[in-house]
């Protein structure tokens, strides 16, 4: 009998212990959840890299472009920090601003006016900005209020289409998710021209879908994964953004950049994965 006291003193002890462990763990995680909200997801980082593509050429060595994906914009925080990314975008004088997809959350009236005081100042570009659309971007209720604000701003939107500036063939491909992107028939048009192409493609896993002939394609839609670990643990993925998570992939089937973007999806959290304004320097390798 007293052998199965013992046993029965151990099983509660076990329990009690379970549960104190379970409870630190779930303090821990709120804690990091309020950090990345208040703290981490505001603490904008500017990437500064030089892509080497083996098939850019020696008279564009050195073309730069600035890269701001995902705005996400939903309230007057995310508002703010698409402010700065932009302000600092600008202030760093690119050859070419590339905006990959997902600007709004909703179609509200009052999200739709901080997306276009946000944008406004692009209008100082004179015509150097380009954006393709993203998979929230082509919600039945949100792709026309987009359009006309990319449309104010005087921000060339590429639909499957592609538009040719600065001796580049740049190319826009609509998100996969409504199953509206045609990247045969964009990609076929741009290598007629024979310029060194450019693709923007909201999902970086479908680098594997691109058919070949561009040197570069540039993604958001993951956003780095948005929460990361020491060891570079990333629990949470996008679809069409698992294999391809942050940063260049110079060896996949066509060289990728892909950043962690300006704005949140779900949690409006990140934790040790910044929001990332890309500055890109696109080098020959020849």
């Amino acid at each position: 009998m007293q052998a199965r006291g013992n046993h029965n003193h151990f099983k509660g002890f076990g329990k009690l212990k379970a549960k104190r462990v379970l409870t630190a763990l779930g303090l821990i995680g709120a804690g990091m959840l309020i950090y990345g909200c208040l703290v981490e997801s505001n603490n904008l980082v500017t990437e500064s890299c030089d892509l080497h593509l083996p098939t850019w050429p020696e008279d564009l060595d050195g073309y730069k472009i600035a890269v701001l994906a995902d705005l996400h914009v939903r309230d007057e925080w995310s508002y703010r920090l698409a402010c700065q990314a932009i302000d600092l975008a600008i202030a760093a004088n690119p050859d070419m601003i590339l905006l990959p997809g997902d600007f709004l959350v909703s179609s509200s009236e009052f999200t739709v006016t901080l997306l276009e005081s946000a944008l406004a100042p692009l209008l100082l570009m004179r015509g150097k900005v380009i954006a393709s659309l993203g998979n929230h971007d082509l919600r039945p209720d949100v792709l026309k209020p987009v359009a006309e604000v990319l449309d104010n701003c005087e921000i060339r939107t590429l639909r499957n289409q592609v538009h040719r500036q600065a001796g580049i063939t740049w190319v826009g491909i609509d998100s996969q998710k409504y199953g509206t992107d045609n990247a045969a028939i964009a990609m076929d048009e741009a290598k007629a021209a024979g310029n060194p192409i450019v693709v923007m493609w909201h999902e970086p896993d479908m680098v594997d879908q691109l058919p070949e002939g561009a040197s570069l394609m540039i993604s958001g839609h993951s956003h780095g994964g948005q929460f990361t670990f020491p060891g570079g643990f990333t629990p949470m993925h996008t679809k069409h953004g698992k294999k391809y998570v942050r940063g260049f992939y110079p060896d996949a089937k066509t060289p990728l950049y892909v950043s962690r973007g300006i704005g949140t999806t779900g949690p409006p959290s990140r934790f040790l994965c910044p929001p990332e304004l890309s500055l890109l320097t696109l080098k020959s390798s020849k």
